[in-house]
């Protein structure tokens, strides 16, 4: 074992190396300098770069549905780990498509703001210095032209900060901008995608991930968009500080501690845009459905609803409040008073020691190098502070990142036919999980044909095993059976909202047939679009039709009063309330003559309508030859139609030629008959009493 006086060191090895220092100091210290750069671009990436997930739910990122309906996985974890980094680069490439986007300029102009900033900050820090040297030494005019100086370089400070605030909110504007527009372009898609469009439709009604797609449209994007635009700013302006500040501070201690004692605040936030986006849901519930409400008194119990959805949202960010405060505790003792004091002590340095190469100095340059350097340490120390900041920024852009990430990939899925549903109990029988692993075709055809087809709703039941029918141009078909039997199933096979699990499927284009519900759809917009809609006026125009043409189309719905009635066909209203349930069923007739489509779906579309006005536009629409498929249970519609597909609730069902004359005597029979077998009890009971009478008069 070596001697203590072995280890004493050398003092003539000491003045070498002294000697060699002050000999080499300027090729040393760029060295250093190097060495340094270096050493913060890489604890900076290791700070920040991706952690392993576990191979957990986390990873999956979606919930498999039990044969309960319910979903036995956990929510995915949002932390900045491989899956975060994966989802952000795939919407980068979405918000920066090429170097030479409008976006990749901004964020080129911002990069320079920065740079120049830096600079400033530099020179700032130089001239600081100087200024309280020359109080120091007493120097008057050094001291009013440093003033000067400071006075003149605050043009350039505020004109680079105010710019800079400028272009990141134009960056997070245009990173919204492309995200949105691409979001757009999936969500509403086009009206020729055929089965793999109406993802709207299918989000909402086959997918079970997402429950408010709307909030995540507006708000999540615009937060993703905002935070993605500031992150950049909070991570490449702090660390170029500590570059060009050539500050050396061991920043592996506190980035350990700071990411120990970080919550998950990714998580955090994903969780807090669910529970606003439900509660958010709940009250546009309440606006839908207002007059159901107000009928049935159901406000007690809509109010229970929204402070439930409100008090989940309340204790969630109670929770987060009080986390981010002792958070905040840790995170400013570390960077701001414990890295504050090293910085003071560095200073000190220089004064306490001797240095090689260092000569003895007056008062006023010490204080001017002291005061420098205590400004670019104190704001070294504040820029490796921003950069372990930025890790919380990061962990809340992660949690908009999955958001965004979910929406993207649910899209892309429905779009593909891949959908997450809770099934029913049945859908796990042997025979029922064969027919939901199937597919059938869709083939665009002039015609109408189903060819053992199942009838099969998005949670799993299946109405009926295998439908077989035909419509040929020109014969009406009805379509009655009772409530839930799949009479509206076989209408969003036939629209493409629903997927065809089996047979084949002969349809014609989308733009070939409309569908009119009992409840028809009123967009926004003026009188005019109500008739005309999906078009606008330049496709009216495009088609040759004037407003003459429209009036003559709301007179065969015996509605041509209704122009001059509410302001003429410029007027703006919100007609679901401005027109009463039977004008709203004309209005969308009044839709389809416009249209003139090959085939119409009815489902209850003269429920609201008197009979002489219903069978004028069945006459009608016979004339312009649209074939019509019709669900009612109104008697006085069977004679307009030739064939009949009847469902008996059981999965069975009939599709033959409609007798509509023999069919109506039927009905009338069995109303006869139905009428008598109400009067049987009373006769019955008359019975019993002539018996009781006659049974006293014999006594």
């Amino acid at each position: 074992m070596p001697s203590l006086a072995a280890l004493k060191p050398d003092p003539a090895q000491i003045a070498r190396l002294a000697a060699t220092y002050s000999n080499h100091r300027p090729v040393i210290q760029r060295g250093l300098t190097a060495g340094f750069v270096l050493y913060v671009l890489g604890t900076t990436y290791r700070g920040l770069s991706a952690r392993p997930s576990k191979p957990s739910s986390s990873r999956k990122g979606k919930g498999k549905a039990d044969g309960k309906g319910g979903e036995t996985g956990k929510p995915p974890k949002v932390a900045v780990d491989a899956v975060f980094y994966e989802r952000l680069s795939k919407i980068l490439r979405i918000v920066i498509p090429s170097l030479r986007s409008k976006e990749a300029m901004l964020l080129f102009m911002h990069s320079s703001l920065l740079i120049f900033r830096t600079a400033i900050s530099l020179y700032v820090a130089a001239l600081d210095g100087k200024i309280v040297a020359s109080l120091v030494r007493a120097q008057t005019l050094p001291f009013l032209f440093n003033i000067l100086r400071w006075l003149l370089v605050a043009i350039p400070a505020t004109w680079c900060n105010s710019w800079l605030s400028y272009v990141q909110n134009k960056l997070a504007l245009a990173y919204r901008t492309r995200l949105t527009r691409e979001v757009l372009s999936e969500y509403l898609g086009d009206v020729n995608e055929g089965p793999d469009g109406k993802v709207y439709y299918k989000l909402s009604n086959l997918d079970d991930r997402i429950k408010n797609p709307d909030q995540m449209i507006t708000h999540d994007i615009q937060r993703f968009s905002t935070h993605l635009a500031a992150i950049y700013a909070n991570l490449a302006k702090p660390v170029l500080d500590v570059i060009l500040y050539n500050y050396q501070l061991a920043q592996n201690l506190s980035a350990a501690l700071l990411r120990k004692f970080t919550p998950s605040f990714g998580a955090y936030t994903a969780q807090s845009a669910a529970l606003s986006g439900s509660l958010r849901h709940t009250h546009s519930r309440i606006v839908e459905f207002a007059e159901e409400i107000a009928f049935f008194g159901g406000e007690e119990t809509e109010k229970m609803l929204v402070e439930r959805e409100y008090a989940g949202l309340i204790m969630h960010e109670d929770k987060v409040l009080q986390r981010r405060w002792w958070h905040g505790c840790i995170e400013e003792g570390i960077v701001k008073w414990l890295w504050g004091s090293f910085g003071l002590v560095i200073c000190s340095i220089p004064v306490f020691f001797k240095i090689p190469g260092i000569h003895n100095i007056d008062l006023g340059s010490r204080t001017e190098g002291f005061v420098t350097n205590r400004r670019l340490l104190l704001s070294a120390s504040d820029a490796v502070g921003r950069v372990m900041y930025s890790y919380k920024d990061l962990a809340e852009l992660a949690g908009y990142t999955s958001r965004v990430s979910l929406l993207l990939d649910t899209m892309s899925d429905t779009k593909k036919g891949k959908f997450e549903k809770a099934l029913v109990s049945s859908a796990s029988t042997e025979e029922n999980a064969r027919i939901l692993k199937g597919r059938g075709r869709v083939i665009e055809s002039e015609e109408i044909r189903f060819e053992n087809v199942p009838i099969v709703t998005p949670n799993g039941d299946i109405l009926v095993k295998s439908l077989s029918f035909y419509v040929k141009p020109g014969q009406h078909l009805l379509i009655v059976g009772p409530n839930g039997c799949g009479k509206s199933s076989l209408f969003r096979i036939l629209g493409g909202l629903w997927p065809a699990y089996g047979g084949t499927v002969h349809k014609p284009p989308a733009d070939q047939f409309i569908l009119i519900p009992q409840r028809p759809y009123l967009p926004i917009g003026t009188l005019r679009d109500q008739v005309i809609y999906p078009h606008n006026r330049e496709d009216m125009d495009a088609w040759g039709v004037t407003d003459d043409d429209l009036l003559r189309i709301l007179a065969f719905v015996q509605m041509e009063n209704v122009v001059e009635r509410e302001g003429g066909w410029d007027v703006a209203r919100e007609w679901r309330d401005a027109l009463s349930g039977g004008d709203k069923q004309k209005i969308a007739w009044a839709r389809l003559f416009y249209h003139k489509p090959k085939y119409a779906v009815l489902d209850e579309a003269t429920s609201l309508v008197p009979v002489e006005v219903e069978g004028l536009m069945m006459d009608h629409a016979t004339e312009l030859g649209i074939t019509l498929l019709t669900v009612s249970h109104r008697p006085s519609l069977w004679k307009y139609h030739a064939m009949i597909l009847q469902y008996d609730g059981q999965g069975g069902y009939v599709f033959t030629k409609l007798d509509a004359e023999k069919r109506l005597a039927l009905q009338e029979e069995k109303q006869a008959l139905e009428a008598k077998l109400l009067e049987v009890p009373k006769m019955k009971a008359r019975l019993a009493e002539l018996l009781a009478v006659a049974e006293e008069l014999r006594k």
